[in-house]
């Protein structure tokens, strides 16, 4: 299709102009085929191989454009592509000398759910609004990744893909509640800036770390405490930060105590 660079003034042009301007994720709302549920399950054996082979460009190519993003509490909500690169080329093992922090691997590198050999229930992958979705468990206590699914003209992609780890599942946390607590201590992907640092070293914001630190935590980076959750957050341009304290109550998740820190 030719792309039209000027505005568009009559209804034929415009028509061509909003066709050309679909973001690449279309979605499919409906029943899933038998080839759809295996290019999903080989999405899942293509993710673990790129993230333990190293490879941030591919593993980056394996989220839908736009949206798509990577989930967890130490790592917040990673939606920019050079962010989900860095996360995977920044651990330890992928460095070419391989350091002895102690940094542990991002999943247990066993076969994943469905898998031959794997220890870990089948997934069952099903029909969602977006597309399609799936729990997969992938760690003997029971953690797991919660994952949505899109169909796009490159194939199945991942609208999110969010970890909840053995311990915030042992809290009974889900996904939900990290959604709702990014939201309200205001993590909008452009408020707060991404971390970097050495692993439980000291972390910084972009450019105000050591040269060569790798990446830490995208926006908020949330934790498990006693009485809920602790967030970490530093704003973008200015290099104060905010310590936080939530806690769930009838209502929703609040704000315990908020403590700001100047630069």
């Amino acid at each position: 299709m030719t792309r039209f660079h000027g505005v568009c003034t009559t209804i034929v042009l415009a028509a061509v102009c909003a066709l050309d301007a679909q973001p690449q994720v279309s979605f499919t709302p409906g029943p899933l085929t038998a080839k759809d549920k295996a290019d999903i399950q080989a999405l899942s054996v293509t993710y673990r191989s790129v993230l333990f082979g190293c490879k941030g460009e591919d593993y980056a190519d394996l989220f839908a454009t736009p949206g798509g993003y990577f989930a967890s509490g130490p790592r917040g909500e990673v939606r920019e592509r050079q962010a989900l690169i860095d996360m995977v080329i920044g651990y330890d093992r992928c460095k070419p000398t391989p350091g002895q922090s102690g940094e542990p691997a991002p999943t247990n590198p066993t076969p994943v759910a469905g898998e031959t050999g794997s220890p870990f229930p089948t997934p069952t992958i099903e029909a969602s609004p977006e597309g399609a979705k799936a729990r997969i468990i992938n760690s003997r206590g029971g953690g797991y990744y919660d994952d949505v699914y899109v169909k796009t003209p490159k194939g199945w992609k991942f609208k999110s893909r969010t970890v909840i780890s053995d311990e915030e599942k042992a809290a009974g946390l889900t996904p939900q509640d990290f959604i709702e607590i990014r939201a309200l201590a205001g993590d909008d992907h452009g408020h707060y800036e991404d971390l970097y640092g050495q692993y439980n070293g000291e972390i910084k914001p972009r450019g105000l770390g050591k040269p060569g630190d790798p990446f830490r935590t995208s926006g908020l980076k949330l934790s498990v405490t006693k009485g809920g959750m602790h967030g970490l957050a530093y704003l973008r341009n200015n290099g104060g930060h905010y310590e936080d304290e939530y806690v769930k109550t009838p209502q929703g998740w609040r704000i315990k105590d908020r403590k700001y820190f100047a630069p």
